[in-house]
């Protein structure tokens, strides 16, 4: 039996990943591209923020609803869904990161990843 493997484009899992975190109002999201940048661990980091671990993980569920609805894709791992301060949802090629507000500021994760393109998304 021969399995088709099928690639997603990481630009559309992107996008669908932004979709998700609007659809539950995530704050300060900012997409980087780090398809350019030599040695770096995947496409692109998505990284929005919500306001109390309730709304963090109601980002990270419609981020994986969006994906499995809209590309019949899901999370090759996920982090942090016990505390909700860090969820963290790994598609290989697109990783998507939910913080609390704190937390973000804490571990500054553009900072870290400033040689990638970054853009910032328009609230809804």
């Amino acid at each position: 039996m021969i399995k088709i493997v099928k690639e997603i484009n990481s630009e559309k899992l992107c996008e669908v990943i932004v979709e998700g975190m609007q659809d539950n109002k995530a704050e300060d999201i900012v997409v980087i591209d780090l398809r350019e940048v030599e040695n770096a661990v995947t496409d692109f980091f998505v990284i929005g923020s919500g306001t109390s671990s309730t709304q963090i993980d109601g980002i990270a569920d419609a981020i994986v609803r969006s994906t499995r609805k809209t590309l019949k894709e899901k999370p090759w791992h996920q982090e942090g869904k016990n505390n909700a301060q860090w969820v963290l949802l790994d598609y290989v090629n697109v990783v998507a990161h939910i913080f609390h507000e704190d937390v973000r500021d804490y571990y500054e994760l553009e900072d870290l990843w400033a040689d990638g393109k970054k853009r910032q998304i328009a609230n809804q």
